[in-house]
């Protein structure tokens, strides 16, 4: 009968009706578990450095690792290994770009060997003041520099900080650029900061980190340069008597993770994860300024000599080297890190 024809036909509609929403609930059920499962999936990021677990780096990465766990609901955990227990900074830059080490943090020197952007921090005396900096180096102009290691295979997330490096040595006090003529000064291998000292006399050489607080003990080298906690808490003071607050270059740091690994987090850990970064990167910056108001008065109690040398003189002394890398680094990007 017709009747019944129609009521088979609806029948098979309904059913048909019912698979339909069944396989799209199941569908819907799997995406669901799928984006779960990537939201809780843990991920541990070790994080190679080359100062000491008491430095401006060690504090700020253990702020990063709390914070990280608590923004993330404990997905992402952060390891800091310092030291250079996971190699100097290049290596740690090849091996974040590589994949071999999950993140980095380094100061700007190596940098230029990956991109020639970098160069401009290192120009002396480009910084003068940090807190009319911060803007310039957390704004646009510093996201496209973080945005240029992306062809290396590297996620730049924030700057933290170094600091402004001084000088100092085991021969004489400098107050002027000729007290730095011949003195052996151990540098990163950074171009830009081999030409500056080159310009002011002294016999600069490169080395790594971990090498140098032995080089400076063995008089292989008569001096360093570095930011007043890094002198501190890598007891340099107790291989060198001279310090010299010459604050020549201004030293961010980047912290980098491998391009493929944080694109692997799901979105919500990689908006943590960023969110941590920035919030460890001013904790970091502060402890630093606090840091510095009382390390003077610190570092003279522990036998050093400082002066304080005027910084227009070397300034002038060294302006032959904007010219020599001005066409590396770009006109137009010098003006926007002079403000």
């Amino acid at each position: 009968p017709i009747y019944l024809q129609k009521k088979e036909q609806k029948m098979k509609k309904f059913v048909l009706v019912l698979c339909v929403l069944v396989l799209i609930a199941g569908l819907a059920f799997s995406t669901g578990s799928k984006e779960k499962a990537a939201e809780t999936k843990k991920i541990i990021l070790r994080v190679g450095h080359t100062l000491t677990d008491d430095s401006h780096y060690g504090v700020g990465l253990a702020k990063l690792a709390d914070l990280a766990k608590q923004k993330s609901n404990g997905t992402i955990e952060v390891q800091a290994f310092g030291n250079s227990k996971l190699g100097n900074e290049r290596d740690l830059i090849e091996g974040v770009s590589l994949g071999t080490i999950e993140m980095c943090l380094s100061s700007t020197g190596p940098l230029p060997n990956f991109s020639k952007a970098f160069m401009v921090f290192d120009l002396p005396f480009i910084v003068q003041d940090r807190n009319t900096f911060y803007p310039i180096l957390d704004g646009e102009t510093g996201q496209k520099m973080l945005e240029a290691l992306g062809s290396k295979g590297i996620k730049g997330i924030v700057f933290f900080e170094n600091g402004f490096r001084h000088i100092t040595n085991s021969r004489r006090p400098i107050n002027v650029p000729e007290d730095l003529k011949g003195l052996k000064i151990r540098l990163m291998e950074n171009p830009v900061h081999l030409e500056t000292f080159r310009v002011l006399g002294a016999n600069p050489s490169p080395m790594a980190f971990g090498e140098l607080f032995t080089a400076l003990q063995q008089k292989v080298m008569d001096g360093q340069e570095n930011p007043l906690l890094i002198i501190k808490t890598s007891k340099f003071y107790e291989v060198q008597k001279y310090l010299a607050l010459s604050g020549h270059f201004y030293s961010p740091a980047v912290l980098m993770v491998n391009d493929k690994l944080f694109k692997s987090m799901s979105p919500a850990q990689q908006e943590a994860f960023q969110q941590a970064a920035k919030e460890a990167r001013d904790f970091e910056r502060n402890f630093i300024i606090e840091s510095e108001k009382k390390l003077v008065d610190e570092l003279k109690s522990l036998g050093m000599e400082v002066t304080t040398p005027d910084k227009a003189v070397f300034q002038k002394a060294a302006e032959s080297v904007y010219t020599k890398f001005e066409a590396d680094i770009g006109k137009d990007l010098i003006q926007k890190v002079r403000g």
